[in-house]
């Protein structure tokens, strides 16, 4: 198997992290190599943050080198536009169309961008767009935003959806495993254009 470059780009308390975790959870379950580099940027609530998650028969390095990404999985649409250029040309970006702003923003240094989500169109064939905000309210809970984008980014890689479910178990809070696993199907099952 050809090594797979995920990049997971968000926003300081969006779930990056725990998401890179059941990605990697479920390739060494399935005695793939894997390599992460959990964060670059700033981790708190509101810094930019991006995961670099690869995995295959042998993986050297943890990181994605710009260009070979084949997975761009955003949580905040700025986000995906600032990483979009590690995608290779085939690449396939999942993004979030959440808008958060981010520091000089909202210090009125500078605005938020109003054509992004036009600019990625533009630049990548394959450009899956979703509301999983508004998704994650409509299943009770916001907090579950990473693990609706997780199940679309899982109708990607080709792995069983029970490899999923099960790494969902064992990566969440116990009392949070059903809401999650919720979630993970109402993104995997969406037909998102």
């Amino acid at each position: 198997m050809e090594t797979k470059n995920i990049l997971i780009a968000g926003v300081g308390g969006q779930g990056t992290l725990l998401t890179s975790r059941i990605i990697g959870d479920v390739a060494v379950r399935k005695g793939y190599d894997v390599k992460m580099s959990e964060v670059h940027g700033m981790a708190q609530r509101g810094g930019s943050v991006v995961t670099h998650v690869r995995y295959g028969k042998k993986v050297y390095s943890p990181l994605v080198e710009e260009g070979t990404c084949d997975i761009l999985l955003a949580f905040e649409k700025l986000e995906a536009l600032r990483w979009i250029h590690f995608l290779k040309e085939d690449g396939i970006i999942i993004v979030n169309n959440q808008e958060i702003n981010p520091m000089p923003v909202i210090t009125g240094a500078a605005q938020y961008p109003t054509d992004i989500i036009q600019r990625i169109q533009r630049a990548c064939k394959q450009a899956y767009i979703l509301d999983a905000l508004s998704i994650a309210k409509a299943l009770g809970n916001i907090k579950v935003v990473n693990t609706v984008l997780l199940g679309v980014l899982a109708k990607h890689l080709g792995l069983e959806k029970s490899d999923w479910e099960e790494a969902i178990e064992r990566t969440v809070p116990p009392k949070t495993v059903e809401l999650n696993k919720k979630a993970f199907l109402t993104g995997y099952e969406s037909e998102i254009k």
